[in-house]
């Protein structure tokens, strides 16, 4: 893999975040207003479906360290917004107290999508983690997501941090991903064979109505249809900047090695749909404490770490041509001291069954 320091993308970050009364916990539904306060700070902040949550925007980032830093900045910045504003600013893939619903922003889009999607929008309050990353063109986009596929599992078990809800133990390390599926185009991409097949697809499902737009690709992986990017969705929001980082760095990687993949023509495996679904679950159901499926090497099950550990040393010769190889291996072990967001978020129930210490942890880690 000699020639993957000559292509070193660009990337940056979306993060979703959740905004709740200090007093109770609950989601409140004051995205306008914290918006407001942040622009007032310097910060563009955007408006997501449920008015109880924001989202920050990185800009364009060459290196791990320069993400990192805006990261810092647009957290604290969004969180001192949220405080003016009169509410807390928190990461975490799910709110731990919820409402029956959470009411839908006040904009034309996100109206239409409450009115034709019903409860699936009225039940949102979700937060990901979206990672954008250079690709040098829309076919190999497509090839990029095909490669993805058998790995995906293994990010969103990094990533969970959404274990509690409705004021209970879900019995899930992220139930996120398991409420975003019920949208009609949301999880695993499927495989394509070139981008007109994509793009086939896509018409199909506007045509058909089962969805409003191209911004409804919920697709855990979709290519830009305006930059020469492709975005990775399958996270739950992150619980600290560290593991965003980390997160986009493994992402940055693959995105790596499967262009180069593709430039020695190797082929990318259709996977089984039902193989892939079952690695989902249980990606969700156990996080990295427990189980998870080896869709690459066919062992069966594995422990959740150990598959995570062949990704990294799969997108091994792409992280050192990076200079990172060494920072993601310090951080998957401070992980596996420290536990993720989901891991530290049942650490904090069990003490006393109490939501708000949830939530009090998670306040902590958001700005960390």
């Amino acid at each position: 893999m000699s020639d993957l320091p000559s292509f070193r993308p660009t990337f940056g970050v979306e993060e979703e975040f959740l905004l709740v009364d200090p007093r109770t916990g609950e989601p409140a539904p004051r995205n306008a207003a914290v918006a407001h306060e942040a622009e007032l700070r310097g910060v563009t902040l955007q408006l997501k479906l449920s008015s109880c949550q924001i989202e920050t925007t990185s800009g364009v980032a060459s290196g791990s360290a320069q993400l990192g830093e805006e990261l810092i900045r647009l957290r604290r910045t969004a969180a001192q917004a949220a405080e003016a504003a009169g509410v807390r600013l928190l990461a975490l893939g799910l709110p731990p107290a919820t409402p029956h619903e959470f009411p839908v922003t006040d904009t034309e889009r996100y109206r239409r999508i409450g009115e034709q999607f019903g409860m699936i929008a009225h039940e949102q309050g979700i937060c990901g983690c979206h990672v954008h990353v250079e690709v040098p063109d829309r076919a190999t986009a497509i090839h990029v997501s095909n490669w993805l596929r058998p790995w995906l599992p293994s990010l969103l078990a990094l990533s969970a941090n959404s274990a509690l809800y409705r004021n209970a133990d879900s019995g899930y390390a992220s139930w996120r991903s398991v409420l975003w599926r019920r949208w009609p185009v949301a999880g695993p991409p499927p495989f394509f064979p070139a981008p007109e097949d994509y793009d086939r697809t896509v018409d199909m499902l506007i045509d058909s109505g089962v969805i409003l737009d191209r911004k409804m690709i919920y697709w855990d992986v979709r290519a830009s249809e305006n930059f020469p990017t492709i975005e990775v969705r399958v996270a739950d929001v992150p619980a600290t900047v560290a593991e965003t980082v980390l997160l986009a760095t493994l992402i940055r990687a693959a995105v790596m090695t499967a262009v180069h993949a593709r430039g020695r023509g190797d082929d990318v495996g259709r996977l089984q749909p039902a193989a892939l679904r079952a690695a989902y679950w249980k990606a969700a159901h156990d996080g990295l404490s427990g189980q998870a499926l080896d869709l690459v090497g066919g062992r069966g099950a594995v422990p959740a770490r150990e598959q995570l550990h062949s990704l990294v040393q799969r997108l091994r010769p792409a992280l050192e041509a990076l200079g990172e190889y060494d920072h993601v291996t310090a951080e998957l072990d401070r992980i596996a001291a420290q536990g993720n967001g989901a891991m530290r978020q049942l650490r904090a129930w069990r003490k006393r069954r109490e939501v708000m210490d949830v939530i009090a942890a998670a306040a902590d880690a958001t700005l960390s």
